[in-house]
């Protein structure tokens, strides 16, 4: 994200966006695994026809999560302001031209045409066709929104203000009102970290995957999917969810102002791996003689030697694979007198698989 000026960095609190990150939660609980009591007495406390509407119009926020949520930062010449209320944001979702909402309902994947700047589906027979079979994947249900969406914008934009409104009465505004204080009390402790301490500490508050390199001017986000913006002359908002871990989610579609949608960070929640040295410890582990290796590291230390009489290799060979580990940081080292012993790290293997669905998720 390059063109990042720190006076035009806001962060911000935003109901919509936290109510689209409620209903992923609730369509894929899965993939957070500390709201699962939550999930499961929301879902069971809701109507049967809100339920119903709930399906019919997931797609919005189970595959990916759509840019609707977030349509402050989308209204041509708007001042990228959220909403004080629920009520608020969906006024400026009322303001967000058909062009640019239908075109965001109907990217239903993290695909890589997002950040293309493809026409409208309104206006562009290609691009309607794509929308079409990329909901027929989904079901039918998803065809028949699409289509009514295509065809009849104003009616579907009511039905979805209908859905938000009755999703806050059934569940949303008892939610919202449990988080929106620490939500606020984040945005706030960022916004006087950024004040005092400069744009680099304020991002490395909000994640270990943020980073800035100052004398370009760029923010990197280290993400599995690739994507590119420019935040000059449109400004950057940071919104914080309580429901969004392990998701950290940038909006950068072409003449939108760039989002970057993060996660409160919690004590018991671990710092996230970068997706390099995930990459590197897999790589690591791949290979048959390392992965017999690390059976006889996980009992007990070995030293170099002890390794290479147990698998019938050259110390040397030993020790290239060893080098392999402790460059992904899965063995540890230290010296008892004359010997070098060597140890699996146990903590690190037994996090990989919590680090390889947090990477490919965030």
């Amino acid at each position: 994200m390059a063109g990042v000026a720190p006076e035009h960095v806001v962060f911000a609190v935003s109901p919509l966006v936290e109510l689209g990150q409620a209903l992923h939660a609730l369509s894929e609980p899965g993939h957070h695994p500390g709201l699962h009591g939550w999930a499961t007495a929301t879902a069971a406390s809701l109507e049967p026809d809100l339920a119903d509407r709930m399906r019919e119009a997931e797609f919005l926020w189970r595959n990916t999560f759509s840019d609707i949520f977030m349509p402050f930062a989308g209204v041509r010449g708007g001042d990228g302001r959220t909403g004080a209320t629920l009520a608020d944001d969906l006024d400026i979702l009322d303001r967000l031209d058909d062009e640019r909402f239908v075109t965001a309902a109907l990217e239903f994947t993290c695909a890589g045409l997002y950040g293309a700047g493809t026409p409208s589906p309104l206006t562009d027979a290609r691009t309607r066709e794509r929308a079409l079979d990329m909901a027929a994947a989904r079901g039918p249900a998803q065809v028949e929104f699409s289509r009514r969406l295509l065809s009849d914008p104003a009616s579907v934009r009511r039905w979805i203000r209908r859905f938000f409104e009755d999703c806050d009465q059934a569940f949303f505004a008892d939610t919202w009102r449990r988080v929106q204080v620490a939500l606020a009390a984040d945005a706030r402790h960022k916004t006087e970290v950024l004040r005092h301490k400069g744009l680099g500490p304020a991002l490395e508050a909000v994640s270990a995957a943020v980073s800035l390199d100052e004398e370009a001017g760029r923010i990197s986000v280290d993400k599995l999917a690739e994507g590119r913006t420019d935040a000059a002359g449109t400004g950057l908002t940071l919104i914080p969810t309580s429901f969004g871990w392990p998701h950290l989610m940038v909006l950068h579609a072409p003449g939108w102002r760039p989002v970057i949608h993060y996660p409160v960070r919690r004590p018991e929640l671990p710092s996230p791996a970068s997706v390099e040295l995930l990459q590197l410890r897999m790589e690591a582990l791949a290979h048959p003689m390392r992965m017999r290796m690390c059976r006889n590291l996980a009992r007990s230390p070995y030293t170099t030697g002890e390794l290479a009489d147990s698998h019938g290799i050259t110390s040397p060979e030993v020790s290239r694979h060893l080098a392999v580990l402790k460059k992904a940081g899965l063995v540890t080292t230290r010296r008892r007198g004359r010997y070098v012993l060597h140890t699996l790290d146990l903590t690190v293997v037994a996090r990989l698989g919590s680090d390889f669905l947090e990477g490919v998720l965030r």
